[in-house]
């Protein structure tokens, strides 16, 4: 029964997964956990209305994290339109004490700056990282979170994983249609440590930062 912090895919264990909305944020009135954020491919014409919608859900108890949320260069919405929702929903996560998720395409620079700046006192996570060692030592040396999924298939995310801190990272589907025991498959190979150890260190990890009567 394994903890996947991200999930477009529910897969019915609703106590052990977070679903992401970016859309239909009523949804969280539904049983579950949930994270919920204006992806930055969905801000669409109307960022503002979204925005207050989705400030209103995310005070709900099942709304777990805002996001994910973040800088996206190879998608069409203007940079400085992302930058305005993507600093609107980190202020909102730290007046309501709730870890960020994050989605970064081509903008780290960009989004460590913005982070630099803001200095937000919640915890930060770096969803489906996929890059490599240097930038990954980088983020962890600043106290944030990295979150692995399909891309640990690869020797190269492996060995990213081999190299950050235990206490730092956390698994995840995200949209892939996997299911979330071959994630932690391909984490506990990379680690060479068993399940049970890789479970209880993800339990860690998700109490330090979720609190510690989630994902009972």
């Amino acid at each position: 029964m394994f903890i996947n912090i991200h999930t477009h895919q529910p897969t019915g264990n609703r106590k052990k997964e977070i679903l992401n909305l970016y859309k239909d944020f009523e949804r969280v009135k539904d049983p579950g956990y949930y994270s919920i954020g204006i992806h930055p491919w969905y801000i669409g014409n109307d960022p503002d209305t979204a925005l207050k919608e989705l400030a209103a859900s995310a005070q709900s108890s099942s709304v777990l994290a805002i996001g994910e949320t973040g800088l996206d260069k190879i998608c069409k919405t203007d940079l400085a339109l992302q930058e305005k929702v993507f600093r609107f929903q980190l202020q909102l996560a730290v007046r309501l004490q709730k870890p960020l998720i994050i989605h970064c395409v081509r903008a780290w620079n960009e989004i460590t700056h913005i982070l630099d700046q803001e200095k937000p006192a919640i915890p930060v996570i770096f969803h489906g990282f996929n890059k490599g060692i240097t930038l990954a030592i980088q983020l962890c040396a600043k106290g944030y979170y990295l979150s692995f999924g399909k891309a640990l298939e690869k020797d190269n995310t492996r060995q990213v994983l081999k190299n950050i801190p235990p206490h730092l990272f956390f698994l995840e589907t995200d949209d892939d249609k996997i299911p979330i025991p071959q994630v932690y498959e391909w984490a506990s190979n990379a680690l060479t440590i068993d399940l049970n150890a890789l479970d209880l260190q993800i339990q860690k990890n998700a109490a330090a930062v979720f609190g510690p009567n989630v994902f009972l």
